[in-house]
């Protein structure tokens, strides 16, 4: 039997209640609960290593045999990665960004899943430094990293990523299809050119499926290699 070491525990305790969100914003879903997949050793020395950036690794889901045909919800696409010692991927730096969008470009892809994530379920109440949560309310779930409000250039990049435009025909996050069927735009993908806005950052609810890039996780590498005597990563 596993023995999951206390720390990971933890850490899936604090995420499972985001997770659970995804299935209550998916409509008429009788899918139940679900939960963060913990990695599989195996997957994770073998994992796909398609380009690397700053020492991590990554892979476009599109590219790889096994998930070339696949189109996966928000927490699904987590999970393919996170059983690879991966997780979605988190755009924290300007040039990250730029290596991203080139690749969706390169590969003419329409859109992709990121581990952002709107800080909107249970935990995340009554949190002053969170409000307005269109602005300040997002984060990196893959390494749980706040994000700069959504108003302005992150600190070190000479533009903003989030989108001028979008259903409503206004900035991103808009949260638009609250307004359609009372679903919350709670996760983060990078769409292109959908709204004749080149490649850009948009809220989008969770249960939509798209492909993917999957990120190294330093945090699941290190369970994987303190666990398993010897392995390659």
């Amino acid at each position: 039997m596993m023995i999951v070491p206390l720390a990971l525990v933890v850490v899936l305790a604090a995420i499972s209640s985001c997770e659970a969100a995804v299935n209550e914003a998916r409509p008429h879903s009788n899918r139940p609960g679900r939960f963060l997949s913990l990695p599989i050793a195996q997957k994770c020395a073998n994992r796909p290593k398609e380009f690397n950036f700053r020492g991590h690794n990554y892979f476009l889901s599109t590219h790889i045999p096994a998930h070339a045909n696949q189109k996966l919800d928000w927490l699904d696409a987590r999970n393919v990665c996170r059983e690879y010692c991966m997780d979605l991927v988190s755009i924290e730096t300007q040039e990250e960004n730029n290596l991203i969008f080139r690749t969706i470009q390169q590969n003419d892809v329409p859109y992709i899943w990121t581990s952002g994530r709107l800080c909107d379920f249970k935990g995340c109440e009554n949190r002053r430094d969170l409000e307005p949560k269109s602005i300040y309310g997002w984060f990196w779930s893959a390494n749980r990293e706040k994000m700069a409000p959504t108003n302005q250039s992150p600190n070190g990049w000479n533009y903003n990523p989030w989108s001028q435009s979008g259903h409503k025909k206004v900035r991103q996050p808009d949260n638009a299809e609250f307004d359609i069927n009372g679903t919350t735009e709670s996760c983060l993908s990078v769409l292109n050119n959908v709204y004749n806005d080149g490649l850009a950052w948009h809220d989008v609810a969770c249960y939509h499926t798209k492909p993917f890039i999957c990120e190294d996780s330093e945090e699941l590498l290190n369970y994987i290699a303190s666990t398993n005597r010897g392995i390659r990563l």
